[in-house]
């Protein structure tokens, strides 16, 4: 069972990644965000593609499931962390990490 201290921990151990408010959530941004924390910590948001995401949710729907807005449509998750250990919770992190440091691409 995964806590908000965990998850905390776990996304400031990824190279260039910074806290910060987000609106009533706290934001874990390298080049962008990648995911946010609940203020109740118990959940969190985090940045899939699609792929990803079906994949997580057809895997452990107890633990993740799709914001259900458009953010969610673009891959953005839930994760209630409760619902997943902490290597589970490492490498949900570590999926979303690889987007929100990949840079930009130009247009």
């Amino acid at each position: 069972m995964a806590t908000a201290e965990d998850f905390r921990r776990i996304a400031l151990s990824f190279a260039g990644t910074t806290e910060a408010p987000h609106f009533e959530r706290a934001a874990f941004k390298a080049v962008r965000i990648y995911a946010t924390l609940a203020a109740d910590g118990l959940s969190a948001n985090l940045a899939f593609t699609p792929e990803e995401q079906e994949f997580k949710c057809l895997l452990a729907p107890e633990a993740f499931c799709p914001i259900p807005n458009a953010w969610g449509r673009q891959g953005w998750t839930t994760l209630t962390l409760a619902a997943v250990s902490e290597a589970e919770l490492q490498s949900a992190l570590d999926m979303a990490w690889k987007h929100g440091a990949a840079k930009k691409k130009k247009r």
